[in-house]
């Protein structure tokens, strides 16, 4: 008898997964230039100064901390390892910016 070779588990053999960054610097370079530029058009600017994308990143950067930190004591106290949208839906409250759509 030839022994069986199952094929499941194995994945199925699709694209590579990004490596993560080495440190925190190089996960803010992720946030291009080209999106900052958008989210700025979306305020309603029309030009940018260079030294204004790495000010922004820094300032995203605290807002996300604090956004994250908030989401996940609500994700501790409901004694779940998942964030799910309504953990961020109701840390974003408790900071005072309501965000529409997605219950809570």
């Amino acid at each position: 008898m030839t022994a069986k070779k199952y094929t499941y588990g194995r994945g199925k053999g699709g694209p590579k997964r990004r490596p993560l960054p080495l440190n925190k610097t190089e996960a803010l370079r992720g946030i291009s230039k080209a999106g900052i530029k958008r989210l700025a058009r979306r305020g309603g600017v029309k030009r940018l100064s260079g030294l204004i994308y790495e000010e922004t990143r820094g300032v995203l950067k605290a807002f996300l901390e604090k956004v994250i930190r908030d989401a996940v004591f609500y994700t501790d106290h409901a004694r779940r390892k998942t964030v799910s949208a309504l953990d961020v839906v109701y840390a974003l409250k408790r900071q005072g910016r309501k965000i529409y759509g997605f219950g809570g």
